[in-house]
């Protein structure tokens, strides 16, 4: 099967996920700046949740960029990493809407440990078709940002329960960890175009 159709219902569902979870921001009933102020919880797990989705978004295309032939594993896990992200809108608007207390702010950290899980298992699936001599394995390295992420999100839905913005500070902290460039494919996607052309 050609990677692109697998890329472009990817993306369909990507931008599904952004519009849900946009929806959920309802305009106060007054015309004061002051009436805006409930909404910072919900406007706040917004951005987050949009910000990991953006993320998820970018490294997805990466991945795939690196990928020649999609298999079945590829496929079904890919449906698997969607599946957990399609998640993010029901817990942004559960935090949000309940001013970030602690069992959803634990919930949205389950999912983001899930959806962290179920992107390195999509990068298995790749690395089996692809090999373990492929682009991706010499990019990827020792992946320490995709060890950290589980970790992070893990430790923070115990925290949660302790005091929510702890949790919430890890969950930011995360993001941040994945919104600094990290350029490992794009250095051997280049270095492999200089070489000779790679097959789309």
């Amino acid at each position: 099967m050609d990677k692109n159709r697998l890329e472009a219902f990817s993306d369909g569902v990507l931008a599904i996920i952004i519009t849900i979870m946009v929806l959920e921001l309802k305009p106060p009933h007054g015309s004061q700046f002051s009436t805006l102020a409930p909404l910072i919880p919900v406007f706040s797990s917004y951005v987050l949740s949009f910000i990991y989705v953006g993320i998820y978004w970018n490294n997805h295309h990466h991945l795939l960029r690196t990928t020649r032939r999609v298999s079945a594993g590829i496929l079904w896990s890919n449906l698997h990493l969607l599946f957990w992200l399609s998640l993010f809108p029901f817990a942004t608007a559960w935090m949000g809407e309940a001013h970030v207390a602690s069992a959803p702010t634990a919930l949205y950290g389950l999912i983001l440990m899930f959806a962290a899980i179920a992107y390195y298992i999509l990068q298995c699936a790749i690395l089996a078709k692809e090999g373990r001599t492929s682009l991706l394995a010499s990019a990827l390295g020792r992946d320490w940002k995709g060890k950290l992420s589980p970790v992070i999100y893990l430790a923070a839905v115990p925290l949660a329960f302790v005091h929510p913005w702890i949790a919430n500070g890890l969950y930011a902290f995360g993001a941040l960890v994945w919104l600094v460039p990290d350029r490992r494919i794009e250095r051997a996607l280049e270095t492999q175009e200089h070489a000779g052309p790679i097959q789309k």
